[in-house]
């Protein structure tokens, strides 16, 4: 698969919707992970992301203007001993009560499939991240209709060993900005990991189609001792 840069990725393409980017730092020395949200709907757009713990949730910006808070407001991160989680939904919360039952990632999100908002039916998207004993590997999933059918979910696992220096994986839930909006095809993009941590967030966000991003977070870990330092920008101030 050919390596591409994020910046080619976000700028073909002016609704992704929600993605993940998971991958390693050129000196092998960090695990990196980025979550994006986007929004076309006044609801969607009145969000921010805020630190919760050791990792984040979604708020309502203006608390008046929020309509419907079921898909838009959840934990897209959460850590679990040293584990990782994020996703683009309160399937957050299904994996960590999976793992914390001695349950695999894969096992957890059978219980879910994809979200309820036909025609859409927007895929959910997942990341685990893990780091033990200086060792780094992931996995990405993603649970969609099949062509927009609600009766039947597709359900596919990507797991990642020992990944390459300067070299991350890419999905997120929207092929393209058409109207109902189509799944992510095919499996995560290969995509380089360059720069710093606030270089690579200055990447992601300015590479963002400017009216329909919301919020970015990014976050570096030390794979050696696995302490960590965190990047969070909202559109909304």
């Amino acid at each position: 698969m050919k390596i591409r840069t994020i910046e080619s990725e976000l700028r073909s393409n002016a609704y992704p919707g929600r993605g993940i980017i998971i991958g390693k730092t050129p000196d092998e020395k960090k695990a990196v992970f980025a979550y994006f949200i986007m929004g076309r709907s006044e609801n969607s757009r009145n969000r921010v992301f805020v630190e919760d713990g050791e990792g984040i949730r979604t708020k309502a910006f203006d608390p008046s203007k929020l309509t419907d808070p079921s898909l838009i407001i959840y934990a897209p991160v959460r850590v679990i001993g040293n584990k990782t989680i994020v996703t683009n939904g309160d399937q957050t919360d299904t994996i960590y009560a999976g793992m914390d039952s001695q349950m695999t990632f894969e096992q957890s999100l059978r219980q879910r499939e994809f979200e309820p908002d036909g025609p859409n039916y927007t895929p959910r998207i997942s990341g685990i991240l893990h780091i033990e004993g200086g060792e780094y590997n992931y996995a990405m999933s993603i649970l969609k209709s099949n062509d927009g059918d609600p009766d039947s979910c597709q359900r596919f696992t990507y797991a990642f060993e020992n990944p390459k220096a300067g070299e991350g994986r890419f999905i997120h839930t929207y092929q393209e900005n058409l109207d109902p909006l189509p799944s992510f095809e095919g499996e995560p993009r290969k995509v380089e990991i360059t720069g710093d941590i606030d270089a690579f967030t200055s990447t992601i966000w300015d590479s963002l189609n400017d009216e329909n991003k919301v919020s970015l977070f990014v976050r570096y870990i030390d794979i050696e001792n696995q302490t960590y330092e965190s990047r969070i920008i909202n559109k909304n101030k």
